[in-house]
């Protein structure tokens, strides 16, 4: 099985190959340096007219599980949250792109041995997501509302950045889009300002090298289906 490694990626492409999105996280601490360091390091991504649109909240420790506490009383109420400011997915979602999404979907549970009719024991796996898969560091990402595509993008080149530096550290990460349905309780327990709307969540911590759910590596389309190579004139 293809498990996830703790060591310290000591090369770019090294950070890229074991970059992946971690679903249980060993429960040791990651102290704030590290974490300062990691998002200072992330702040030197590219950014358009140097607007540096992005604003992180960085749960750490207590603050992380008062969280945790929140969402699981909120739960109990509204167990699907609130509808999301965008959407996470467009609709009518066409192939090839809705068989990506659903196979790793469906390799996710068959590594847990989830069958498919067991609706309960999926969404049981998909609430660990509002847990932070159990990781001591939470992050929420947030944007201007005022700002366009461009930005959101720049936004997406920031939390790259902070992963693979992650990966340097021995860190991992998973990215949630989750969390797009507890943006009211985010923006409340951040004091994020009206003005900006949530984005996602990030966990972030050790990676569980034990857990199985953790075995699972998502595929990528080969090179050829995305690029194209021209070499001569029109």
């Amino acid at each position: 099985m293809n498990r996830p490694d703790n060591e310290p990626a000591t090369t770019v492409t090294e950070a890229l190959r074991t970059r992946r999105s971690i679903r249980a996280f060993r429960p040791d601490p990651v102290d704030d340096a590290t974490v300062r360091e990691l998002l200072e390091l992330a702040a030197r991504a590219p950014s358009g007219g140097n607007l540096q649109p992005w604003s992180v909240c960085v749960l750490n420790g207590a603050a992380t599980e008062a969280f945790r506490e929140r969402i699981r009383a909120a739960r109990e109420k509204r167990p699907f949250g609130d509808p999301p400011e965008y959407p996470v997915y467009p609709e009518d979602l066409p192939d090839p792109f809705r068989s990506r999404r659903r196979d790793i979907g469906e390799q996710l549970y068959a590594t847990l041995g989830i069958a498919r009719e067991d609706k309960a024991g999926r969404l049981q796996q998909f609430a660990r997501n509002f847990e932070f898969f159990g990781a001591p560091v939470a992050m929420f990402f947030t944007i201007e509302r005022f700002m366009n595509a461009n930005q959101w993008a720049h936004l997406g080149m920031f939390m790259q950045s902070l992963m693979l530096a992650a990966r340097e550290r021995g860190l991992h990460t998973c990215p949630q889009e989750a969390w797009a349905v507890w943006h009211r309780e985010i923006a409340d327990f951040c004091e994020v300002p009206a003005s900006r709307m949530v984005y996602c969540g990030l966990a972030l911590g050790y990676a569980d090298e034990a857990d199985e759910v953790n075995t699972v590596y998502s595929p990528r389309a080969p090179l050829d289906d995305f690029a194209q190579f021209r070499n001569d004139a029109p």
